[in-house]
Parts: structure tokens; sequence; C-alpha cells
């Protein structure tokens, strides 16, 4: 295998775990494709491409100066920075680096993916005109607060280093939402704290919790009954507006699970009566990763975890 019959599995295993449903992934992607056969030909040239062919355009492959090189052992990790790419030139047998959180224009393009959000919202009980009302000046604020990152640092360095390098953000988010959701349908939990006692089935949540980053509370009460339970804080991109929480409430949401949130957030969901757990950033990331690398590994790879990835193997 080479990066991009590995990034293929990527793109592959999200589309099968997607929330929305692989058929709607398609039917969007179809789309795309179409607005752009439509465009001017002087249009085309700014259109980012990568979009045609993957819904999830924060995952891409990075640098690939080694187009037909046979994978044999790969490097993971959550952040994956100057001192990650030397450590793996100074290893010498690393074949490809794989980041969990985007980079490049996979980070510059990082709004374009949170419509999943609002289609996931919309999937969940919440009408989808409410939800793209309030996700799209959310997405227009990430925008302008990627711009001035120094997007390109670290794949400079990797060009430079001569080792290929992607990302693989809402494509690995993906598979821990389809976890987490299918978890959740299957435990059917009747109170919040019934919720905590499923995360410590899970081992990615337990070695958190050993080193003081378990899940937690942000709001609510665990002696609360949870209500309609919502996976929607796992994948689409970063955190979604503030102001979903009051819509959420009038149309009967209960719990909010999610990866992380912010003080703002926080207090809107506590105003609103919502219940929130919070599971976790390395814990959460390292789950969805963790269900990709399954894959690549079943081929053979080697994968060396670093920069907070806590390995775990279901094989």
């Amino acid at each position: 295998m080479n990066t991009k019959d590995i990034f293929k599995i990527a793109v592959e295993k999200a589309m099968e775990a997607d929330l929305r449903g692989k058929s709607e992934v398609e039917k969007r992607m179809t789309r795309i494709n179409k607005k752009f056969n439509n465009l001017p030909e002087n249009q085309k040239t700014d259109f980012d491409k990568e979009k045609l062919s993957n819904p999830y355009v924060d995952s891409r492959i990075l640098n690939n100066p080694n187009e037909t090189k046979e994978i044999k052992k790969v490097m993971a990790g959550i952040d994956i920075g100057g001192a990650e790419l030397i450590l793996a030139d100074k290893l010498g047998d690393i074949d490809l680096v794989i980041a969990h959180h985007p980079q490049g224009a996979a980070l510059a393009e990082l709004g374009s993916v949170m419509d999943l959000q609002a289609e996931v919202l919309a999937k969940y009980g919440l009408p989808i005109n409410i939800a793209e009302a309030v996700t799209q000046p959310r997405v227009e604020e990430v925008s302008r607060e990627l711009s001035p990152i120094n997007h390109y640092r670290n794949i400079d360095m990797a060009k430079i280093l001569g080792l290929d390098f992607m990302c693989t953000h809402t494509t690995a988010d993906n598979l821990a939402a389809r976890f987490m959701h299918d978890l959740i349908e299957e435990k059917k939990p009747e109170y919040v704290e019934d919720i905590f006692e499923i995360f410590k089935e899970i081992p990615e949540y337990q070695e958190s919790s050993a080193k003081q980053m378990g899940p937690k509370l942000f709001a609510g009460s665990k002696e609360n009954k949870v209500g309609k339970v919502v996976v929607t804080e796992f994948t689409g991109g970063t955190s979604g507006s503030k102001d979903i929480f009051e819509k959420m409430a009038q149309y009967g949401f209960g719990t909010v699970i999610g990866m992380h949130m912010s003080e703002e957030h926080r207090k809107e969901a506590e105003k609103h009566h919502i219940n929130v757990i919070i599971a976790g950033h390395m814990s959460s990331d390292s789950l969805g990763m963790n269900l990709f690398l399954d894959e690549i590994e079943k081929q053979g790879i080697e994968v060396v975890p670093v920069s907070g990835l806590i390995r775990v193997k279901r094989f």
C-alpha cells in the first residue's frame, strides 16, 4: 500500500461511519461536482479540487514525494509538529507520518466541513433550516480565526525532510462519533451517571481517567435523566455555535456528549438546561484514530504512536 491507498481507506471508512448516512454524503459530492462543472473556466482555477473526491477536506495528503513507495511503518499522533517530524526522520524507517489535527489547506478549509454539524442535528430532530441558520455565522467566525495562522510551517519541514505526511481529522472523528452513537443506542442510558459508566468500558477513556483527564460533567447533574442523547460535538470540524443550545432545548434535546467545550458554550448549555458530558479531547481523538489505524494495521503496516495518541487495538 502507498500513501494514497491509506488515505483512500480513511475516506471510505469515514463515509461508511458518517452520521448523516453514506448516501447523503454521496449526494452532496454529486452536487459539488455538478457545481464545479458548471463554473466558467476562469473560476475553476481557484476551486479547491480536493472537494471533488474528498467530502472531508480538513483531512488530506499534505506531502507525498514518494508516490509509489510501499508503506511499511507509520508514525501517528494527535498533533504533529517539527519535533515529531525530526523524530520520524531520526528513526530512519518511518515511511509516512499521520497527524490527526489538520494543517495546511486542511486547516484553512476547516470551516468547510462544519455543515456536517447542521445535517447531523437535523438527523436528531432539529429542523435543518434552523440548524443551518445557527451554524453558518460560526463557520464564518472560524474562517476568520484561522486566517492568521502559519498553516504550512510543518508541511514545509516535511518537504525538506522528504517525509510523506497526511492528516486525518474529520475522517477519524466520524469513526469516533459513530462508535459513541451506536454504543449509546445499544446501552440506552436512563440517567446521566449511566453514560459515565459506559465510558468506563472504553479503554481510551479508562487510560485518560487514570491520567486525570477523564470524562467530566460540564452542565447538569449526574442524577438527571438523560432525555434525548445526542453525539453532536464529536465531529464536524470544531465547536459549533453557542446559540445552538437554545434551539436544542426547544426541540427536546436532553444531553449532549462532546469532546471539548468552551466556557462560553458551557454557560449557554447550562442556561437552557442541557446536560453536557465532555468525554475528553485527546482520548476521543485517540478513539477515532485507533479505529482508522486498526484498518491499516490489518494490512500489515506497523504503527508508532506519538503526540498524545492513546493507542488501543481492536482486532
